[in-house]
């Protein structure tokens, strides 16, 4: 008698603060009303080119360069902050549907997110949701808190007993928080509309070139759930760090 009453979809919104493939300090500056070819004001800045070379150079800064040791290599001056990995970020799914559900009954469903970052203070993922999943007249299918009531949206729990319900989500892979131990582990996504602020579901300090981690939602209705088509907006937030 449920099998059409409960359709379930999440409409996934992301932003990603993108960086070209190569950054210019030095690069020309112009508008409809000037031009300026060196805007860098040091000496020495600007971008030699020939036929066989590009130099991109600055000036000024304290004793730049590679030096190196045995066990370390230091690396000092703008040119190094230069990614030879471009930020990017991509989700498999802009749209996830459940279509219908039964209660007492877990529906999962995957995104898989690829990351790559070459800055040199790596990257963060965050994610929230803007309310609990939520239909027409109001109702919402609540977050869940997991076998024990203690997951929230920064602490992940077991979350495998069928009497428990509620909405979460799992990660698995590359640079995922290290409070999902293993697949049944569940978080709540951070909720926007109680002030909530974004929780981090991947992160590195380190250079790194397509870093995937799996993101499964998970759901599980009562058998009082009021039926309807229950929806809500997940954001993801890419953050670079230079």
């Amino acid at each position: 008698m449920y099998l059409n009453t409960f359709i379930i979809s999440l409409i996934i919104s992301t932003f990603t603060t993108l960086f070209p493939s190569l950054i210019l300090g030095q690069a020309r500056v112009e508008s409809d009303n000037f031009r300026i070819e060196f805007p860098n004001l040091n000496s020495g800045a600007g971008l030699p080119t020939s036929t066989n070379y590009k130099l991109d150079s600055t000036i000024g800064q304290t004793a730049p360069g590679l030096y190196s040791s045995t066990g370390y290599k230091l690396k000092a001056g703008f040119q190094y902050i230069h990614s030879i990995i471009p930020f990017s970020f991509s989700i498999s799914d802009i749209r996830v549907d459940f279509g219908s559900i039964i209660p007492s009954t877990f529906f999962t469903h995957q995104s898989t997110i690829t990351v790559s970052s070459g800055g040199a203070g790596g990257y963060q993922v965050k994610a929230s949701e803007n309310h609990p999943l939520q239909n027409f007249s109001g109702n919402i299918i609540p977050d869940t808190t997991c076998d024990n009531s203690l997951c929230n949206q920064d602490q992940a729990q077991q979350w495998t007993q069928t009497n428990k319900y509620g909405f979460g989500f799992n990660m698995t892979g590359d640079d995922i928080p290290s409070d999902f131990i293993n697949s049944n582990y569940f978080r709540q996504f951070s909720d926007k509309s109680l002030g909530e602020t974004e929780s981090t579901i991947m992160s590195a300090t380190n250079v790194g070139k397509s870093r995937q981690a799996t993101i499964t939602y998970k759901i599980n209705i009562s058998p009082i759930q009021e039926p309807g088509n229950y929806q809500n907006i997940i954001t993801f937030f890419a953050l670079p760090t230079y």
